[in-house]
């Protein structure tokens, strides 16, 4: 028998009410009347975060989307890069990007061939990206075995190529900038642009989110969102 009480509300509705929140930006308790209250809709993002239910609905599209594009299930190659954001509030892990001059926290993001987001992670902006990135492919590596290399910019020169050679026994392939001239770098054009897909989302433009995890979890729902727009 199932416990609890039924619920009133059709999922649908309480999925809607949280995509309409990563999109527009929203508090949670300035919900328009025509979706659920805002508690119960709170209250679906919280327990679904906490069952890990964004990430696997977000692997379990990825895998079909790499399907209907003639592509393995599981990729072979992953792209890393950070973002680095400022943070509203006295958060959790908040820290200072002292190149870009921002006060906030950064995301951590490796995606595959096609910009479909693998792994995220979110941290204080003043870890140094060749170190911060190393759990972060560890991670990326650990979920999807089938990658055999990455991909990374000059930031992760060091301490991010000896930690995936000699912990993954892989390889990371750091790009190079073309001198004095402006010029798309191969595969690392990829990442930027999911980035750019993210910029679409208002509640990403800072963050505004106390925990890192619930920061991560946003970042995945307004994937799951664009992936599914997405007809390529």
């Amino acid at each position: 028998m199932g416990r609890g009480r039924p619920c009133s509300h059709p999922r649908k509705r309480i999925v809607d009410a949280i995509l309409y929140v990563v999109k527009s930006g929203d508090q949670w308790r300035m919900l328009p009347n025509d979706f659920p209250a805002w508690q119960t809709v709170y209250d679906h993002f919280s327990r679904w975060s906490k069952r890990g239910v964004w990430e696997a609905a977000l692997d379990a599209l990825n895998t079909r989307r790499r399907a209907k594009c003639a592509r393995a299930p599981s990729p072979s190659y992953g792209i890393i890069d950070s973002q680095s954001v400022k943070t509203q509030y006295a958060s959790e892990e908040r820290g200072i990007d002292v190149g870009k001059k921002v006060k906030g926290r950064k995301r951590h993001i490796v995606v595959d061939i096609l910009g479909h987001l693998l792994h995220v992670s979110v941290h204080a902006a003043n870890h140094n990206d060749t170190v911060a990135a190393c759990p972060v492919l560890e991670r990326a590596a650990e979920k999807h075995p089938t990658i055999r290399a990455f991909s990374g910019d000059a930031g992760y020169r060091g301490m991010a190529v000896k930690s995936v050679d000699e912990v993954l026994g892989l390889e990371l392939h750091i790009s190079q900038k073309i001198q004095d001239q402006w010029a798309v770098l191969p595969k690392r054009w990829v990442i930027e642009r999911t980035f750019a897909w993210l910029g679409l989302f208002r509640r990403l433009s800072k963050d505004v989110e106390i925990l890192t995890a619930t920061a991560e979890n946003m970042i995945r729902i307004a994937m799951l969102k664009k992936t599914l727009a997405n007809r390529v």
